[in-house]
């Protein structure tokens, strides 16, 4: 799904994004970008949406090369695409429905199947009595949930999550990662950068950790750092309320 090779992004202050990134991911996989603020997460989830260019190396996701990808070609590549922030960047004025099915819109998609996908993904993301509603009207939860139905409406192969769950109550922030979670079991390939550590730890992923741009650590089945391995967070709420 991804290969990046010796990928550097050079902000125009002479500052490094990333530094000779190279890594793999498979499709399917579930990976979390981890590392402080100012280590290049946001940076590498820019740069596979192609917001940021490559100062030097290769970056093919679903074997499109990104440094020879067209401008008029970028709408295109970006439908493929779904993208989660952590400030939700929904339009204001349209309400739920409209804003999930805004995404489907802008690829000429049928009516049959707006009216099929869009109430079939918001009950998916349990929004399905909202749908109604405008974001001034949501809570932060159910933003987020509205911006994960907006990204996933068109079934992308590849999901990017910018600190999905940075502005949100931690209950809610466990219910976001659950549903992450349920879209990567459906075959979506998902890549979460996060500094939210008890998260990374609970679900125990792949953890590719940067620091000042570069990779430190690319590890299989693993928690936010080395010396805390173990799963701390206690499940057992969550089980009794299923």
């Amino acid at each position: 799904m991804i290969s990046i090779k010796e990928a550097s992004v050079i902000y125009d202050n002479g500052t490094k994004g990333i530094a000779n990134v190279s890594m793999d991911i498979n499709p399917g996989e579930f990976v979390f970008i981890v590392g402080a603020s100012g280590s290049g997460k946001s940076t590498l989830i820019r740069m596979l949406l192609r917001e940021l260019s490559v100062s030097s190396g290769s970056v093919l996701v679903d074997d499109v090369d990104l440094a020879s990808l067209k401008n008029r070609r970028l709408p295109y590549y970006r439908r493929r695409i779904g993208v989660v922030f952590q400030d939700f960047r929904l339009l204001p004025n349209k309400t739920v429905y409209e804003n999930v099915a805004f995404t489907l819109r802008v690829t000429e998609a049928p009516q049959r199947d707006i009216k099929r996908n869009v109430p079939a993904v918001l009950t998916m993301v349990g929004l399905q009595k909202k749908s109604r509603s405008y974001p001034n009207e949501l809570s932060g939860g159910e933003l987020q949930r509205c911006a994960l139905a907006r990204a996933i409406v068109n079934k992308p192969p590849l999901l990017l999550c910018d600190e999905p769950t940075g502005n949100l109550d931690p209950d809610t922030a466990w219910d976001i990662m659950d549903l992450l979670m349920d879209i990567n079991e459906r075959g979506t390939t998902v890549i979460v950068a996060t500094h939210a550590k008890e998260v990374v730890d609970a679900y125990r992923k792949r953890v590719v950790a940067l620091k000042r741009g570069r990779v430190v650590r690319d590890s299989e089945n693993s928690a936010y750092s080395e010396t805390n391995p173990q799963l701390n967070r206690d499940l057992s709420w969550y089980e009794d309320d299923i």
